[in-house]
């Protein structure tokens, strides 16, 4: 990858809460989101911002309601400015507009933020674009690649995917794209309303664009790290002297639970984030020598690309049932 560059990011918790830790941010992690009804959000408070991957496409360049007065100097806006960026975008965006007490930015963000806070939006994506640290972590995730393509070769049709952010700030619901000129302002957080609440509908309106069985799109949420949340919660019961042995006995199981789940996930985000980064073509290239040594390379192809005109036959007919 040559300098300057950045690679596709995976629309993945485990990657995406990797990243923030390799900016040197704590306190808060990504959970993706397989449902948008309200226990599914509940179970997500404190929520400090959504990123949402979607299919992009030209109808979706709206400006409307977009915002143009003072408040571009509050909001920490970034516009992009180089190809593939939109993941760390996304993510800096929800962090650089946090207040929550349990996040802590680390001196990488909390430095590039008193740098470009004073910047217009083009300058700050400028900014954000040269920031070696930050494009370093970013690049932690590219795949390695036997052979190096020019990029005029590729598909002038290949589909374009796009990471934005949705975000509560100063009372307000604020839609963060890079590919636009600044925030979309979508309107007051009443008091006694939950921001995802109002963020809800215009989400699920989003995901109504596309044909119904299709997926191009997911839903993640940054929030408080939970196992430090269950943690909280344990010391509280087991400091609460009203609760009997039998109820401060059943909370404390269950909490235990969550937060053995907890760091059990956090394990398996290491082991596939070790997977991910792991340069494979010595042992892939082997493995084709060996194959072609013994006599089974041709065979496996041919069984290889049988097996994915059948899986392309499947997908067509299944799309022929929809229509």
């Amino acid at each position: 990858m040559a300098s300057g560059e950045w690679c596709l990011i995976e629309s993945d918790p485990g990657v995406f809460t990797d990243l923030i830790n390799g900016f040197e941010a704590n306190g808060v992690q990504v959970e993706e989101i397989f449902s948008l009804d309200d226990d599914s959000l509940q179970q997500m408070k404190p929520c400090h911002g959504l990123i949402f991957l979607f299919k992009w496409q030209e109808t979706d360049a709206s400006n409307e309601n977009m915002v143009k007065d003072s408040r571009l100097d509050e909001i920490f806006f970034a516009k992009q400015v180089i190809t593939n960026a939109c993941a760390t975008q996304a993510i800096v965006s929800v962090l650089l507009n946090c207040t929550h007490e349990d996040l802590k930015l680390g001196s990488t963000l909390s430095e590039f933020k008193e740098f470009a806070q004073a910047f217009d939006p083009q300058m700050r994506g400028l900014a954000l674009s040269n920031s070696e640290k930050i494009r370093y972590v970013h690049n932690s995730f590219a795949r390695q690649q036997l052979f190096e393509f020019d990029s005029r070769d590729e598909k002038k049709d290949e589909d374009a995917f796009h990471f934005i952010a949705y975000i509560p700030f100063k009372g307000r619901l604020y839609e963060l794209d890079g590919l636009k000129e600044a925030p979309i302002d979508h309107g007051a957080i009443p008091t006694d309303t939950e921001w995802t609440d109002i963020a809800r509908p215009i989400v699920r309106q989003r995901m109504e664009k596309y044909s119904e069985g299709e997926i191009h799109f997911s839903l993640m949420a940054v929030v408080s790290e939970l196992r430090r949340k269950y943690e909280r919660q344990l010391e509280q019961i087991l400091a609460d002297s009203a609760l009997t042995d039998d109820e401060r006995n059943d909370k404390t199981s269950h909490l235990s639970i969550l937060i053995h789940e907890e760091e059990r996930k956090r394990e398996s985000y290491r082991i596939e984030n070790l997977r991910r980064r792991h340069n494979w073509l010595p042992f892939i290239v082997e493995m084709l020598k060996a194959y072609a040594t013994q006599g089974l390379l041709v065979p496996a192809v041919d069984k290889a690309v049988v097996a994915k005109e059948a899986e392309k036959k499947r997908e067509t007919d299944k799309k022929r049932k929809r229509i």
